[in-house]
């Protein structure tokens, strides 16, 4: 679950970690009263969209006057980002930048620990950084049972300053970080930029949160946040039904019983040149309703134009999956072809109640894969 720039940062400031003033303004009228409000000579104009590169597509804008403030305003409330249309803007009060840093915490798979990831060069361009020059990032692995101490956050903050009195005051943030990640539950602590200012102060000036989705039963706060976009909604159904969706903008839908199973089907896909659109597991149910509701969501991407249906039957029962798909194009039209792989329990009586059906019907897995890729392609 991800949340707007602005609420991060009042994450930070509940926890302790200075940021800039702000306020959050939907339209142009409350983002000139917000200027006046806070009496500073600049003020920066930030999009807030779930998405990074906000700055690159012009959603970030300096502004010292009301005429610009509206001007810039305007300009960025209703403009698209990545598909995301801005409907909020933040108004946030300008600070005398002398360096910019990166710092993040996030949960590493490799470590199974948290991990603190810093760098002295922070702003938009962080990306390239990683990828061009990994010397200059920094990995510290948290003891999830020591946590980051007084000895640890120093170091750390070693690592990005030279001067003791920006030592001291980075040290304490980074402990304020790792306790605000751990008690929300959170994936992804990112500040970029950390920034010093030409006063010697340091300040988190941008702000982004991730959170586990399995652990928001227990923060209920967290969760009331939730906004969720149209794909996240689309995911969210499928859980409802039993499914586990994950949209991935190809243009093979898959229908798969297996989180495995759906793994290797999309790895051969892309092995024969094809681009998987979703991954879909429909489980071990022989339910043939939970087929009908499959199809459904697969159908529904505009970008699919062919189904490739994968069943493994063991618990699953190929019979019911064909029921299933009998039923399902009862109810639904389409000019979409349908391929499928029947193998298991019941496999010759699913196939037999697939005869003379549109359905392209393969013997084996390779078979199926290369046939719906050579569909799509065409």
């Amino acid at each position: 679950m991800k949340i707007h720039e602005y609420q991060a940062k009042d994450l930070f400031n509940e926890y302790g970690i200075p940021t800039a003033k702000g306020f959050v303004c939907r339209d142009t009228a409350s983002s000139l009263a917000a200027f006046r409000e806070m009496g500073s000579s600049a003020v920066v104009i930030k999009a807030q969209v779930h998405t990074g590169g906000r700055g690159k597509a012009g959603g970030v804008k300096l502004a010292k006057t009301q005429q610009e403030v509206e001007t810039y305003s305007s300009q960025i409330l209703g403009m698209d980002i990545k598909g995301l249309t801005v409907d909020r803007v933040m108004v946030a009060e300008a600070v005398n930048i002398a360096s910019e840093y990166y710092i993040s915490l996030v949960v590493d798979r490799n470590t199974k620990s948290v991990v603190l990831i810093m760098s002295r060069e922070g702003g938009m361009d962080i990306e390239e950084v990683a990828a061009k020059s990994p010397e200059k990032i920094h990995r510290v692995v948290i003891d999830p049972f020591i946590g980051i101490p007084d000895f640890l956050a120093r170091k750390a903050a070693w690592m990005l300053f030279d001067i003791v009195e920006i030592v001291k005051q980075a040290a304490p943030i980074i402990q304020k970080m790792y306790r605000l990640f751990r008690e929300k539950d959170a994936s992804l602590l990112e500040i970029n930029p950390l920034i010093v200012t030409k006063e010697g102060r340091v300040m988190a000036i941008d702000g982004k949160m991730n959170f586990d989705d399995n652990a928001l039963y227990r923060q209920p706060a967290i969760e009331s946040l939730f906004e969720p976009s149209a794909e996240e909604k689309k995911e969210q159904d499928a859980k409802s039904k039993g499914f586990s969706f994950v949209h991935l903008g190809g243009k093979i839908g898959c229908m798969v019983n297996g989180a495995g199973l759906a793994m290797a089907t999309m790895d051969m896909i892309k092995l024969y040149g094809g681009e998987p659109a979703n991954f879909l597991d429909i489980g071990g149910s022989s339910n043939p309703d939970k087929v009908i509701e499959a199809m459904k969501l697969l159908l529904s991407d505009k970008e699919v134009n062919v189904v490739l249906i994968n069943i493994f039957g063991g618990i699953t029962r190929c019979d019911d999956v064909a029921k299933g798909l009998l039923k399902a194009f009862t109810q639904i039209e389409t000019p979409i072809p349908i391929v499928i792989r029947l193998t298991g329990t019941n496999e010759r009586e699913g196939r037999l109640m697939l005869e003379g059906s549109t359905f392209h019907n393969a013997g084996s897995m390779s078979e199926a894969i290369s046939m719906a890729v050579k569909l799509s392609n065409n």
